[in-house]
């Protein structure tokens, strides 16, 4: 066929696939991942994502809209605040299978992840499988480090909220006989590393669970809500 006789392509096919670009676009930021990363655990406002995800309230204000406007994220009026939270499970889905496909093949990932968990490999870590073993014998104390807000929208059942920045003057609350159980967010989290160490300098036995609420989910998993 003469390219004179090829035929063009629909009318409307670039503005089809603009569309999907627009998705794609909004999530080509490293700052914005971040900022689903933690909508996931629950709804927060402009002042506490910018303040978790060490950025200027403009800055994470800037993100926000982006992803707002490729509908990624709602936001609704409670009281004197905004909160955003994710648009729909199918976000979070996506950026899981994103998170997997990067894992897979991407060799740097793991490397990476190494190198920002510097301590994740000091602590014998547990699965959700052997968790649910343990909590079911009693063996041990499940321990919530994420802050309240987060652990207030979900967490997992039987688990104690202390947050992380509250660790230190709460550490005697918890029993010295059974071994505690610290997460956080998930495998690509700090808080619950940084909170094993300060809890074995107290003389505390401590694994870490790798997963987090996310995970716990797609486990499926229910979780449960602060009373």
């Amino acid at each position: 066929m003469s390219p004179m006789n090829k035929p063009k392509p629909p009318a409307h096919k670039p503005a089809l696939y603009r569309l999907f670009a627009r998705i794609s676009a909004a999530m080509a930021n490293p700052h914005r991942l971040e900022l689903l990363d933690l909508l996931i655990q629950g709804p927060h406002t402009v002042e506490e994502l910018a303040r978790e995800a060490n950025l200027t309230i403009a800055n994470t204000s800037q993100h926000l809209q982006r992803l707002k406007r490729a509908r990624l994220v709602l936001d609704e009026r409670q009281g004197l605040y905004i909160r955003y939270r994710i648009a729909d499970p199918l976000v979070t889905r996506l950026w899981l299978d994103i998170r997997a496909a990067a894992t897979q093949q991407l060799g740097e990932v793991n490397d990476t992840l190494d190198a920002y968990r510097d301590r994740r490999k000091e602590f014998t870590r547990v699965s959700v499988a052997e968790l649910r073993a343990r909590l079911e014998q009693g063996q041990v104390v499940l321990l919530d480090v994420r802050p309240r807000s987060e652990y207030a929208a979900g967490h997992l059942p039987e688990a104690v909220s202390i947050p992380l920045d509250e660790l230190d003057r709460r550490v005697s609350e918890l029993p010295r006989r059974r071994t505690i159980v610290a997460y956080c967010r998930g495998p690509y989290c700090v808080l619950a590393d940084e909170a094993a160490r300060k809890l074995t300098r107290n003389g505390l036995r401590v694994l870490r669970l790798e997963e987090g609420v996310l995970e716990w989910q797609q486990a499926g998993y229910p979780l449960a809500a602060a009373e």
